[in-house]
């Protein structure tokens, strides 16, 4: 059966992002395996920060929207698809200011709605999309891995874990900015483990 993969990507440098390198390693991996790749870069999707006014589009029942809210819902409800038709998501990550780039944020925003990916119970928030899987790429100019500086992964895990996302897997190339010779053992090191990430579970 062919696996359905959703690539987010949110490098404010595009192609020439460290993050993004390990997109491109990450796809290259996929060739002649039996998927379906979705590409979604939040940089160029230029989303904005949500607003109240978004936010109440969600609220209104889709007949009683006016133009403008259906415009609004539009954002998400066009993002919500590709992530419920993925099997596994993919977050391509560099680390700005010790956490996610603001349009990672606001991509979240709108993935992150009561009654769509989660919902309220007595016993707190349950994820409505289970049985998916999540890998985190991460680039970091510095070493943050397994120490309390490392608010990001926590934090990816815990949003995806909101909408019931709870196999995920990390892969990080760090220390990028601390030298060649680092640089090239880190995306080594990191290219080496998304094959073995790929050949086990794509």
């Amino acid at each position: 059966m062919t696996q359905r993969i959703l690539l987010i990507t949110s490098s404010l440098f595009g192609e020439n992002g460290q993050s993004r390198a390990l997109a491109a390693a990450f796809k290259s991996e996929l060739a002649g395996r039996d998927v379906a790749l979705v590409e979604r870069d939040v940089v160029a999707s230029e989303l904005p920060h949500l607003s109240g006014a978004e936010m109440g589009s969600w609220m209104t029942e889709p007949s009683a929207r006016t133009p403008e809210q259906v415009a609004l819902a539009s954002h998400s409800e066009a993002l919500l698809a590709e992530v419920e038709a993925a099997d596994l998501i993919v977050l391509a990550v560099p680390l700005y200011n010790l956490g996610i780039p603001s349009q990672l944020k606001a991509w979240f925003d709108r993935i992150l709605r009561a009654g769509k990916t989660f919902k309220y119970t007595e016993n707190g928030p349950v994820g409505l999309l289970e049985g998916k899987s999540g890998l985190i790429l991460a680039a970091r100019g510095g070493q943050y891995a397994g120490t309390e500086l490392d608010s990001q992964t926590p934090h990816l895990r815990h949003m995806l874990g909101l909408i019931g996302i709870k196999d995920v897997h990390a892969i990080y190339a760090e220390g990028l900015n601390m030298g060649d010779a680092q640089k090239q053992a880190a995306m080594t090191e990191a290219q080496q483990a998304i094959a073995e990430y790929v050949a086990n579970h794509c």
